[in-house]
Protein backbone atom coordinates (compact mmCIF):
# COMPACT_ATOMS: atom_id res chain seq x y z
CA UNK A 1 0.00 0.00 0.00
CA UNK A 2 1.47 3.38 -0.86
CA UNK A 3 2.42 5.91 2.01
CA UNK A 4 -0.44 7.49 3.83
CA UNK A 5 -0.92 9.78 7.24
CA UNK A 6 -1.74 7.34 10.45
CA UNK A 7 -5.31 8.75 10.31
CA UNK A 8 -5.68 7.74 6.79
CA UNK A 9 -4.45 3.91 7.77
CA UNK A 10 -7.00 3.61 10.85
CA UNK A 11 -9.74 4.69 8.37
CA UNK A 12 -9.53 1.99 6.03
CA UNK A 13 -8.73 -0.52 8.96
CA UNK A 14 -12.64 0.53 9.88
CA UNK A 15 -13.78 0.56 6.53
CA UNK A 16 -12.43 -3.24 6.27
CA UNK A 17 -14.37 -4.14 9.95
CA UNK A 18 -17.28 -2.42 7.49
CA UNK A 19 -16.73 -4.63 4.94
CA UNK A 20 -16.26 -8.33 6.41
CA UNK A 21 -19.44 -6.91 8.25
CA UNK A 22 -22.06 -6.42 4.68
CA UNK A 23 -20.04 -9.87 3.21
CA UNK A 24 -20.58 -12.20 5.59
CA UNK A 25 -24.39 -10.80 6.77
CA UNK A 26 -25.68 -9.89 3.39
CA UNK A 27 -23.86 -12.60 0.82
CA UNK A 28 -22.68 -9.59 -1.47
CA UNK A 29 -21.85 -5.95 -0.67
CA UNK A 30 -17.93 -6.71 0.12
CA UNK A 31 -16.90 -4.20 -2.57
CA UNK A 32 -20.20 -2.35 -3.38
CA UNK A 33 -20.75 -1.16 0.08
CA UNK A 34 -16.85 0.04 0.99
CA UNK A 35 -15.50 0.91 -2.53
CA UNK A 36 -16.72 4.22 -2.33
CA UNK A 37 -15.88 5.23 1.37
CA UNK A 38 -11.93 3.59 0.36
CA UNK A 39 -11.67 5.27 -2.87
CA UNK A 40 -12.28 8.58 -0.83
CA UNK A 41 -9.24 8.12 0.82
CA UNK A 42 -7.11 7.03 -1.97
CA UNK A 43 -8.63 7.28 -5.25
CA UNK A 44 -6.62 4.27 -7.22
CA UNK A 45 -9.35 1.30 -7.52
CA UNK A 46 -5.95 -1.22 -8.31
CA UNK A 47 -4.95 -0.15 -4.28
CA UNK A 48 -7.70 -1.65 -2.85
CA UNK A 49 -9.59 -4.05 -5.10
CA UNK A 50 -6.83 -7.09 -4.78
CA UNK A 51 -7.27 -6.36 -0.90
CA UNK A 52 -10.76 -6.97 -1.10
CA UNK A 53 -10.53 -10.27 -3.30
CA UNK A 54 -8.05 -11.85 -1.54
CA UNK A 55 -10.29 -11.05 1.28
CA UNK A 56 -13.09 -12.69 -0.37
CA UNK A 57 -11.94 -15.80 -1.21
CA UNK A 58 -10.60 -16.77 2.34
CA UNK A 59 -13.78 -15.78 3.91
CA UNK A 60 -16.08 -16.79 1.40
CA UNK A 61 -14.56 -20.17 1.01
CA UNK A 62 -13.94 -20.72 4.94
CA UNK A 63 -18.40 -19.57 5.54
CA UNK A 64 -18.83 -22.40 2.66
CA UNK A 65 -17.18 -24.79 4.41
CA UNK A 66 -17.84 -24.01 7.80
CA UNK A 67 -21.99 -24.41 6.49
CA UNK A 68 -21.47 -27.57 4.43
CA UNK A 69 -20.02 -29.21 7.60
CA UNK A 70 -22.98 -27.69 9.82
CA UNK A 71 -25.36 -28.90 7.51
CA UNK A 72 -24.25 -32.39 6.93
CA UNK A 73 -24.24 -32.86 10.94
CA UNK A 74 -28.00 -31.67 10.68
CA UNK A 75 -31.20 -33.82 10.60
CA UNK A 76 -32.39 -32.26 8.01
CA UNK A 77 -29.87 -32.18 5.33
CA UNK A 78 -29.89 -29.23 2.55
CA UNK A 79 -27.51 -28.24 0.33
CA UNK A 80 -25.90 -24.68 1.17
CA UNK A 81 -24.79 -23.94 -2.36
CA UNK A 82 -27.28 -24.41 -5.80
CA UNK A 83 -24.48 -25.89 -7.69
CA UNK A 84 -27.07 -25.56 -11.38
CA UNK A 85 -27.29 -21.82 -10.54
CA UNK A 86 -23.55 -21.84 -10.26
CA UNK A 87 -23.10 -23.52 -13.88
CA UNK A 88 -25.85 -21.27 -14.66
CA UNK A 89 -24.08 -18.01 -14.26
CA UNK A 90 -20.56 -18.85 -14.51
CA UNK A 91 -20.83 -19.82 -18.72
CA UNK A 92 -22.67 -16.68 -19.31
CA UNK A 93 -20.08 -14.51 -16.84
CA UNK A 94 -16.65 -15.71 -17.96
CA UNK A 95 -15.74 -14.14 -21.16
CA UNK A 96 -17.20 -10.61 -20.37
CA UNK A 97 -15.51 -10.97 -16.88
CA UNK A 98 -12.21 -11.02 -19.16
CA UNK A 99 -13.42 -8.85 -20.62
CA UNK A 100 -14.12 -5.99 -17.32
CA UNK A 101 -11.23 -7.38 -16.03
CA UNK A 102 -8.95 -6.15 -19.49
CA UNK A 103 -10.96 -2.28 -18.86
CA UNK A 104 -9.74 -1.37 -15.48
CA UNK A 105 -6.00 -2.47 -16.27
CA UNK A 106 -6.30 -0.12 -19.66
CA UNK A 107 -8.67 2.52 -18.84
CA UNK A 108 -7.08 5.65 -17.06
CA UNK A 109 -8.05 5.61 -13.21
CA UNK A 110 -10.31 9.07 -12.87
CA UNK A 111 -12.18 7.00 -15.56
CA UNK A 112 -12.37 4.12 -13.85
CA UNK A 113 -13.76 6.21 -10.58
CA UNK A 114 -16.26 7.86 -12.76
CA UNK A 115 -17.62 4.58 -13.83
CA UNK A 116 -17.51 3.13 -9.85
CA UNK A 117 -19.45 6.15 -8.43
CA UNK A 118 -21.84 6.47 -11.00
CA UNK A 119 -22.55 2.58 -11.00
CA UNK A 120 -22.63 2.91 -7.08
CA UNK A 121 -25.13 5.89 -7.04
CA UNK A 122 -27.41 3.89 -9.71
CA UNK A 123 -27.57 1.47 -7.42
CA UNK A 124 -28.01 3.36 -4.31
CA UNK A 125 -31.28 4.70 -5.98
CA UNK A 126 -32.98 1.35 -5.76
CA UNK A 127 -32.54 0.83 -2.28
CA UNK A 128 -33.95 4.34 -1.41
CA UNK A 129 -37.08 3.48 -3.59
CA UNK A 130 -37.25 0.58 -2.25
CA UNK A 131 -37.24 -1.30 -5.79
CA UNK A 132 -34.08 -3.43 -6.23
CA UNK A 133 -33.82 -4.91 -9.73
CA UNK A 134 -35.70 -7.37 -10.65
CA UNK A 135 -35.38 -10.22 -13.46
CA UNK A 136 -38.69 -11.94 -14.67
CA UNK A 137 -37.27 -14.11 -17.92
CA UNK A 138 -34.54 -15.75 -19.40
CA UNK A 139 -33.75 -12.73 -21.71
CA UNK A 140 -32.67 -10.18 -18.73
CA UNK A 141 -31.19 -12.96 -16.89
CA UNK A 142 -28.73 -13.05 -20.05
CA UNK A 143 -28.45 -9.86 -20.43
CA UNK A 144 -28.25 -9.00 -16.26
CA UNK A 145 -25.38 -11.51 -15.79
CA UNK A 146 -23.51 -10.37 -18.65
CA UNK A 147 -23.47 -6.45 -17.32
CA UNK A 148 -22.61 -8.12 -13.97
CA UNK A 149 -20.19 -9.98 -15.26
CA UNK A 150 -18.42 -7.06 -16.74
CA UNK A 151 -18.66 -5.11 -13.88
CA UNK A 152 -17.36 -7.17 -11.58
CA UNK A 153 -14.09 -7.58 -14.16
CA UNK A 154 -13.71 -3.67 -13.25
CA UNK A 155 -15.05 -2.89 -10.17
CA UNK A 156 -16.62 -5.82 -8.28
CA UNK A 157 -19.61 -4.52 -7.75
CA UNK A 158 -21.61 -6.59 -10.02
CA UNK A 159 -23.20 -8.12 -7.02
CA UNK A 160 -27.06 -6.45 -7.28
CA UNK A 161 -27.26 -7.51 -10.85
CA UNK A 162 -26.40 -11.35 -10.21
CA UNK A 163 -29.18 -10.91 -7.33
CA UNK A 164 -31.78 -10.08 -9.87
CA UNK A 165 -31.37 -13.54 -11.36
CA UNK A 166 -30.63 -15.63 -8.18
CA UNK A 167 -33.89 -14.42 -6.86
CA UNK A 168 -35.29 -16.53 -9.77
CA UNK A 169 -33.84 -19.68 -9.48
CA UNK A 170 -32.49 -19.88 -5.76
CA UNK A 171 -34.21 -20.79 -2.27
CA UNK A 172 -33.00 -18.53 0.62
CA UNK A 173 -31.24 -20.62 2.57
CA UNK A 174 -28.84 -21.40 -0.35
CA UNK A 175 -28.33 -17.54 -1.32
CA UNK A 176 -25.55 -16.40 0.74
CA UNK A 177 -23.22 -19.57 0.08
CA UNK A 178 -24.40 -19.59 -3.61
CA UNK A 179 -23.36 -16.16 -4.34
CA UNK A 180 -20.26 -16.67 -2.56
CA UNK A 181 -18.87 -19.62 -4.89
CA UNK A 182 -20.09 -17.74 -7.72
CA UNK A 183 -17.40 -14.68 -6.59
CA UNK A 184 -15.00 -17.20 -5.61
CA UNK A 185 -14.44 -18.50 -9.01
CA UNK A 186 -15.04 -14.85 -10.53
CA UNK A 187 -12.33 -13.24 -8.01
CA UNK A 188 -9.89 -16.05 -8.77
CA UNK A 189 -10.14 -15.33 -12.37
CA UNK A 190 -9.26 -11.87 -11.47
CA UNK A 191 -6.19 -12.20 -9.43
CA UNK A 192 -5.24 -14.61 -12.09
CA UNK A 193 -5.24 -11.81 -14.40
CA UNK A 194 -3.74 -9.18 -11.82
CA UNK A 195 -0.49 -11.42 -11.52
CA UNK A 196 -0.39 -12.50 -15.03
CA UNK A 197 -0.42 -8.40 -15.89
CA UNK A 198 2.20 -8.35 -12.88
CA UNK A 199 -0.65 -5.55 -11.40
CA UNK A 200 0.47 -5.33 -7.40
CA UNK A 201 -2.00 -7.69 -5.26
CA UNK A 202 -0.80 -5.62 -2.38
CA UNK A 203 -0.78 -9.21 -0.18
CA UNK A 204 1.18 -7.55 2.57
CA UNK A 205 -1.91 -5.28 3.18
CA UNK A 206 -4.49 -7.88 2.16
CA UNK A 207 -2.52 -9.70 5.88
CA UNK A 208 -2.68 -6.73 7.71
CA UNK A 209 -6.50 -5.88 7.22
CA UNK A 210 -7.04 -9.62 7.67
CA UNK A 211 -7.91 -9.37 11.43
CA UNK A 212 -9.95 -6.25 10.95
CA UNK A 213 -12.34 -8.02 8.51
CA UNK A 214 -12.38 -11.23 10.56
CA UNK A 215 -13.78 -8.88 12.99
CA UNK A 216 -16.43 -7.51 10.71
CA UNK A 217 -16.83 -11.07 9.63
CA UNK A 218 -17.82 -12.46 12.96
CA UNK A 219 -20.33 -9.99 13.61
CA UNK A 220 -21.89 -10.33 9.93
CA UNK A 221 -22.06 -14.25 10.30
CA UNK A 222 -24.30 -13.83 13.44
CA UNK A 223 -26.42 -11.46 12.23
CA UNK A 224 -27.16 -13.24 9.00
CA UNK A 225 -29.99 -15.69 9.92
CA UNK A 226 -31.51 -12.06 11.41
CA UNK A 227 -31.21 -10.56 8.02
CA UNK A 228 -32.99 -13.46 6.43
CA UNK A 229 -36.12 -13.42 9.02
CA UNK A 230 -37.23 -9.82 9.53
CA UNK A 231 -37.40 -7.30 7.08
CA UNK A 232 -34.51 -5.55 6.60
CA UNK A 233 -35.68 -2.68 4.15
CA UNK A 234 -35.03 0.08 6.32
CA UNK A 235 -31.39 -0.90 6.44
CA UNK A 236 -30.94 -1.17 2.73
CA UNK A 237 -32.74 2.48 2.53
CA UNK A 238 -30.15 3.84 4.70
CA UNK A 239 -27.35 2.71 2.86
CA UNK A 240 -28.65 3.67 -0.16
CA UNK A 241 -28.74 7.31 1.36
CA UNK A 242 -25.21 6.34 2.72
CA UNK A 243 -23.95 5.28 -0.58
CA UNK A 244 -25.76 8.03 -2.76
CA UNK A 245 -23.87 10.90 -0.37
CA UNK A 246 -20.64 9.46 -1.05
CA UNK A 247 -20.55 8.66 -4.93
CA UNK A 248 -21.86 12.48 -5.09
CA UNK A 249 -18.83 13.75 -3.07
CA UNK A 250 -16.60 10.82 -5.04
CA UNK A 251 -17.31 12.04 -8.03
CA UNK A 252 -17.01 16.03 -7.69
CA UNK A 253 -13.40 14.64 -6.02
CA UNK A 254 -12.28 13.48 -9.03
CA UNK A 255 -14.18 15.83 -11.95
CA UNK A 256 -12.21 18.80 -9.28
Amino acid sequence: MPEMAAYQYGLIALIFVWSGFVRSGLGFGGALFTLPFLLLIHNDPLIFLPIISIHLLFFAGLTIIQAERKSKKSSDHRNTVNWAFVRYSLLIMIIPKLAGVVGLLVLPTDLMNIIIFSLIAAYSLTYILGKPMQSNSRLLDFLFLIVAAYVSGTSLIGGPLVIAVALRHIKPHEFRNTLFMIWCVLVAIKLGAFVLAKVDIQLIGALWLLPFAGIGHVIGHHLHSRLLEKDSRSFYKLLGWVLLATSFVGLAQVIA
